[in-house]
């Protein structure tokens, strides 16, 4: 089976040593290493991916948790191969409901086999959703909306997530944050067609440019922002000459956008798609 480690702290010598020799002694084959040193903010990471018996799953989890207190480093196994379950899913909002209320339907209509096991949010806005499809809800922000990014992680922890939707999560995860989840578990809605208008307004940058196709972009989330080689998944839409701007940008939102974070998850549920070395392949 194929299992993902990743570990991320405070930067130090021989913090890669017991991790790689723990799985090779395990018999496990290493599929691939990455390993960053965040100079300014002192911080290591690493995402190292095996394949190892199932036999020895147990045997993995527990040498990483030894490695895990003898570096001092958060340290995370996960497979993609999950047996008997349905993958979890945390899904984070902020404003926008469209998209989590699209998620939320695909779920319970069968076509992401998937289980919402909690919401998390930087504002109340969508709290009613989670109300309304009896999903555990969570506000992880001050009152200014400014998130807390570590309670993040821990409530994904806490529900054992598989995987994180952002659903128009209006907030930049830090790169530590995404190194936790590294590996293709992080998935974001990005309202406009990477890698050609990134940011926060590429309907705006779009319109600017005189743009007559208008689109979204469902991809996988690796500490670059808006990335352009992690995309799963692009739906397109066209406009008329003349239309304004903000018919455009109702429509991304009520009917595109949907679409397209639906699909992408859905994609990537279905495992017909991954993450290798920060390039979507299929499975």
């Amino acid at each position: 089976m194929q299992v993902i480690i990743t570990a991320v702290g405070p930067d130090n010598r021989g913090l890669a040593d017991p991790i790689v020799h723990s799985v090779t002694s395990l018999g496990a084959n290493i599929g691939e290493i990455q390993m960053y040193d965040h100079d300014q903010e002192s911080v290591f990471s690493m995402l190292t991916r095996v394949e190892i018996d199932e036999s020895r799953r147990g045997e993995l989890d527990e040498a990483m948790s030894e490695a895990a207190k003898r570096t001092g480093l958060s340290v995370r196994t996960w497979s993609p191969d999950r047996l008997g379950r349905q993958p979890r899913l945390a899904i984070c909002v902020t404003y926008r409901s469209e998209t989590p209320l699209a998620v939320l339907r695909a779920i319970r209509d069968g076509l992401i086999k998937a289980e919402a096991s909690v919401m998390i949010g930087n504002r109340e806005k969508c709290r009613h959703l989670a109300e309304q499809f009896s999903v555990p809800w969570v506000n992880i922000a001050s009152k200014e909306g400014v998130p807390n990014d570590e309670r993040l992680i821990d409530v994904c922890d806490e529900h054992q997530v598989d995987y994180i939707v952002l659903a128009r999560y209006m907030r930049v995860l830090p790169a530590a944050s995404c190194w936790k989840y590294a590996g293709g578990r992080i998935i974001n809605l990005h309202h406009g067609l990477l890698p050609s208008f990134p940011g926060m307004r590429p309907y705006q940058e779009a319109y600017a440019s005189r743009m007559l196709t208008y689109g979204a972009t469902c991809h996988f989330i690796v500490p670059e922002l808006d990335a352009g080689n992690q995309i799963v998944y692009q739906s397109t839409f066209t406009v008329p000459p003349g239309m304004g701007c903000d018919e455009i940008i109702r429509r991304g939102q009520e009917d595109n956008e949907p679409h397209c974070l639906v699909e992408g998850v859905r994609r990537v549920v279905d495992g017909e798609v991954q993450l290798h070395f920060n390039r979507v392949v299929s499975r």
